[in-house]
């Protein structure tokens, strides 16, 4: 696929993103999007922190949950198909105890009705990286559904 080819889905996925409220509420961004491959990442701030002060699993699974789902979008149909997470495997692998979390999430095999994607997030300080989360997702290609 070539760049001009890329360009319509990459731009309606970067539209998809804007119009969803959560992705805008924890303050994650896409920063790489590519034919089946997408990095999406969050900064470090309080309200995203657990009791003992690391990042929240939950926006660690929200990350794995949208780059996975949007690495699988880069594949499909966009006028005639969307997709939907239809399962995860999440494993913490380390505490996400860095200034910035990037998830970088690849298709291992795309499908007709079903697309697996592999996900990791990283968690970055001091010029480091440490592998703090994979997960395994299978997301489903749908028709569009209506906004409500």
């Amino acid at each position: 696929m070539t760049d001009a080819d890329f360009a319509p889905i990459d731009a309606a996925i970067r539209k998809a993103l804007a119009a969803q409220g959560f992705m805008q509420l924890v303050g994650a961004r896409l920063d790489l999007l590519a034919p089946g491959r997408a990095v999406m990442s969050l900064e470090r701030r309080s309200d995203l922190l657990q009791q003992h002060g690391l990042i929240h699993g939950g926006a660690i699974a929200f990350l794995i949950d949208n780059t996975a789902t949007v690495a699988a979008a880069t594949l499909i149909d966009r006028a005639s198909q969307s997709c939907l997470t239809a399962e995860y495997k999440l494993n913490f692998v380390s505490p996400a105890n860095g200034a910035r979390l990037v998830c970088e999430a690849s298709v291992l095999k795309p499908g007709r009705r079903l697309s697996v994607v592999e996900a990791k997030v990283t968690s970055h300080a001091d010029g480091g990286a440490k592998l703090c989360a994979v997960a395994l997702a299978t997301i489903a290609v749908i028709e569009p559904v209506a906004a409500a």
